[in-house]
C-alpha cells in the first residue's frame, strides 16, 4: 500500500539563479542591463569629465543668440537677426515639407510604375525596369545633384521672359514662370479674409494660424461627412430594394457648391507672379535647391516602392484575376477593386521603411543649399557656437521623433487595411 503525499517545498537558494532554468534568464537580463547602465554611465561621465577639462559645459543656452544667417526658402517669417532657436524651428519645417511632398510623390510614382512592369506591353514593361533599376542602383546624393544641375542649366533665366519678342514665356495661361531661379505659382489671396491667429507671441516658435483656412477645411470636412452620409443612404436604399440611387450629381454638388459659396464669401482671388527688375516678383517662390531635392528623393525611392508594389501583385493568387474576370470586370477596375486591396497587407509594412529611408536621406539637402533641419542646426548654427554635442543630440532626436511618428502612422493604417482572421 502506498500514500501520495504533496512534495517538500524547496527554498529559495542563490545558486538556482544560475543553475536553475526558472531563473537563469532573467538573472542574464539582469547582468545585461546593469551592464549596459554602466558603460552608459561610463560614456557619460567621461564626456562630461572631458568637457570639464577643456572649460566647457553642456547647455543650450546659445539658442538665444542671434543666428546671423539667411534662410532663403521658408514657411514662416525669418530673418538673420533672428535667434539660432528659430532657424532650427524653419529648418525643422523645411524638413517636414520635404518628407510629406516626397512621401506623396514617391507613392503615385511607384504604385504607377510598379503596376506598370507587370503590363504585358513589353515595350512598357521593360522601360519601367529600366527605370528601377537606373535609379535604385545610384547613390541618391549624384541624383539630387544631377536633378539641381538639370534645372540651372536647362530653364531660362529671368532675363528671357523680357521684351517684345521674349524667349520664353510663362506657363499656363501666363500664371506659372519656370525659369533657372526656381518655379514661380499663384499664390492664394483673400480680398475679405478673416485674419490670423498669432501663437506664441514674439517667443522663437511664434506662429500664425490662418482663419481663412480653418474655415475652408472645416467646410470641406463637412461636405465629406455629407458625402458619406449620402453613400452610406444610398447603400442602405439598395439593399432594401435592389436598386442603387444616382448620387453622384449630389455629391459633386456636397463636394464643390459649400466650398465655392466660402471662397466667394472671402473674396479668394490668386496673386500672380510679374517679371519686375532682374526677376520675378508675387506669387510663392519655389526654389530649385527645393524642387530639386523633391524630385531626386520621389524619384529615388519610388524605384523601391514600385518593386514593393510588384512584389504585393504577384503575392495574390492568380485564381483571383481570373474569377474577377469570369464576372465581368475589366483589367482595371480588377486591378483596383481586386488586387491592390489585398496585395495592400503585403505592401504597407516594408513602404514604412522607405518613407523612413526618404526622410533620413532628406538631411543629404545642404548638397545644394536646402536650409532643412541638418543645414540650420546641425550645420551653421553647430559651427557658429561650437555645440558640437548639443547640436548633434537634438538632431538625433528630431529625426528619432519624426521617424516614430511616421511609423506610428503607418502601423495605424496597416492596421485599418490587414485581413482579420476568425
Amino acid at each position: 500500500m502506498t500514500t501520495l503525499t504533496d512534495p517538500p517545498k524547496e527554498h529559495f537558494r542563490l545558486s538556482m539563479l544560475l543553475y536553475d532554468t526558472r531563473y537563469r534568464s532573467a538573472t542574464i537580463q539582469v547582468i545585461a542591463m546593469i551592464g549596459f547602465m554602466l558603460l552608459a554611465a561610463w560614456i557619460i561621465n567621461n564626456t562630461i569629465q572631458n568637457l570639464e577639462t577643456l572649460g566647457r559645459t553642456v547647455g543650450f543656452d546659445f539658442f538665444a543668440e542671434p543666428a546671423s544667417y539667411d534662410i532663403n526658402q521658408r514657411l514662416l517669417e525669418y530673418d538673420s537677426r533672428d535667434t539660432h532657436l528659430r532657424a532650427a524651428f524653419i529648418g525643422l519645417l523645411n524638413t517636414l515639407v520635404v518628407a510629406v511632398l516626397g512621401c506623396i510623390t514617391a507613392t503615385i510614382i511607384g504604385v504607377m510604375v510598379g503596376v506598370l512592369r507587370l503590363s504585358n506591353n513589353w515595350l512598357i514593361a521593360r522601360i519601367m525596369t529600366v527605370y528601377v533599376e537606373m535609379f535604385r542602383n545610384v547613390p541618391v546624393l549624384l541624383w539630387i545633384v544631377f536633378a539641381m544641375a538639370i534645372l540651372i542649366e536647362s530653364l531660362p533665366a529671368p532675363r528671357a521672359f523680357r521684351g517684345e519678342n521674349p524667349e520664353a514665356t510663362m506657363d499656363l495661361f501666363g500664371t506659372v514662370a519656370v525659369t533657372n531661379r526656381g518655379v514661380y505659382i499663384p499664390e492664394f489671396l483673400f480680398s475679405r479674409g478673416l485674419g490670423d491667429i498669432h501663437l506664441f507671441g514674439t517667443s522663437s516658435l511664434r506662429f500664425d494660424v490662418s482663419l481663412d483656412l480653418i474655415a475652408f477645411l472645416i467646410v470641406f470636412g463637412g461636405s465629406i461627412f455629407a458625402m458619406r452620409k449620402v453613400s452610406a443612404w444610398a447603400n442602405s436604399t439598395q439593399e432594401k430594394t435592389g436598386d442603387r440611387p444616382a448620387i453622384w450629381h449630389i455629391q459633386l454638388g456636397l463636394l464643390f457648391v459649400p466650398s465655392a459659396i466660402l471662397l466667394g464669401v472671402l473674396g479668394f482671388h490668386l496673386g500672380y507672379p510679374e517679371l519686375k527688375g532682374f526677376n520675378f516678383s508675387g506669387g510663392t517662390h519655389l526654389r530649385n535647391s527645393l524642387i530639386a531635392l523633391w524630385l531626386a528623393l520621389s524619384l529615388y525611392t519610388a524605384a523601391f516602392i514600385a518593386e514593393i508594389v510588384r512584389a504585393g501583385i504577384l503575392a495574390i493568387s492568380k485564381g483571383q484575376t481570373e474569377a474577377a474576370s469570369a464576372l465581368g470586370l475589366r483589367p482595371g477596375r480588377t486591378m483596383r477593386l481586386v488586387i491592390l486591396p489585398q496585395a495592400l497587407r503585403v505592401i504597407i509594412p516594408p513602404m514604412i521603411s522607405n518613407y523612413l529611408n526618404l526622410t533620413k536621406n532628406s538631411s543629404l539637402a545642404i548638397a545644394v543649399g536646402y536650409m532643412d533641419i541638418t543645414g540650420t542646426l546641425g550645420g551653421i548654427t553647430m559651427n557658429q557656437t561650437g555645440r558640437e554635442l548639443e547640436c548633434v543630440l537634438l538632431l538625433m532626436l528630431v529625426y528619432l521623433s519624426i521617424s516614430l511618428s511616421i511609423s506610428a502612422v503607418m502601423n495605424w493604417y496597416n492596421n485599418r487595411v490587414k485581413l482579420v482572421e476568425r
